[in-house]
């Protein structure tokens, strides 16, 4: 390992590659991923990625669960997940899409009944679409790519979130036809776990409190506790537990800092602390986890 750190990747860190076409830091399109600077480690992707694998094969690491990328296959990728390629066929070919949280934070507000489709998306992120699904979203590369390359254009950045609505739109159909038994669920409950989820995903390191999120969202431990767990089949306090957990096996495994910096840094009271919580959670230590 030579790095200590997981580094947090944006649009901006690929602005300087010539075949990409840009929305300022907010949006990213291109058909070729050879010229992308892909680290061997791990890192954090602060933006929403799509890709349609048209040829070839690639094989990558999502929240530390690794998916293989065939033809025919479409891969999302959330703000803030752990992203970390393994490797790419020289042929692997397709149509990739990256946009900013601020971006999607734009869009999203409008459309509450997508927000199942994101939770969908953390447990299926690597997903075989017909080849008529396939065509569909090229069909929407395409012509986005298209609007994004009229730079004069006085509403270009209104074009692209408008394209970005459907082609969310398109995606939660494709997911819905690919899953014909899902539950319906509630639009202000969906809400509500939108809200949990992007707390936690700001506060995990330093919160691990039911509590602090309720008061945070104006609710009792036992509302909102309730509501995520008929949501997204997990309690508030699991969904807690599984980013902290995350973090500290991600670290644990790609970083050089040791176990007292990674215990720090989850704003555990001390080593031993975290040690416990470490092994309730995995079954094993931080140092043996580390060894494996």
């Amino acid at each position: 390992m030579e790095h200590k750190d997981i580094f947090n990747i944006d649009i901006a860190c690929i602005q300087h590659l010539p075949m990409i076409d840009f929305i300022g830091n907010d949006f990213a399109i291109f058909n070729d991923i050879k010229d992308v600077p892909f680290s061997p480690y791990p890192i954090r992707l602060d933006a929403l990625c799509l890709a349609v694998c048209q040829q070839g094969r690639g094989r990558i690491n999502i929240q530390l669960q690794e998916y293989e990328m065939t033809a025919g296959m479409m891969l999302l990728i959330l703000p803030d997940q752990i992203v970390q390629q393994v490797e790419h066929s020289d042929d692997f070919s397709g149509s990739f899409i990256a946009v900013s949280r601020n971006f999607i934070d734009e869009v999203v507000p409008t459309m509450q009944q997508l927000y199942p489709l994101f939770l969908q998306v953390r447990e299926r992120p690597c997903l075989s679409i017909t080849a008529e699904e396939v065509e569909a979203l090229k069909e929407y590369h395409a012509f986005m790519r298209k609007k994004v390359k009229l730079t004069e254009s006085p509403f270009r950045k209104e074009i692209t979130k408008g394209l970005l609505m459907s082609l969310f739109y398109e995606i939660y159909g494709i997911y819905k036809g690919h899953t014909p038994h899902q539950k319906r669920l509630k639009s202000r409950k969906e809400e509500l776990f939108e809200r949990f989820f992007r707390a936690i995903s700001e506060s995990y390191k330093s919160e691990r409190s039911v509590t602090y999120y309720a008061d945070k969202l104006c609710l009792t431990s036992k509302h909102l506790s309730t509501a995520v767990k008929e949501i997204s089949g997990k309690t508030a306090g699991e969904w807690i537990e599984e980013l902290v957990i995350l973090e500290a096996k991600a670290l644990l495994k790609s970083t050089e800092k040791s176990i007292q910096e990674i215990s720090d840094e989850l704003n555990f009271a001390n080593q031993s602390f975290f040690g416990k919580y470490f092994k309730q959670h995995t079954g094993v230590s931080p140092k043996e986890y580390r060894k494996q």
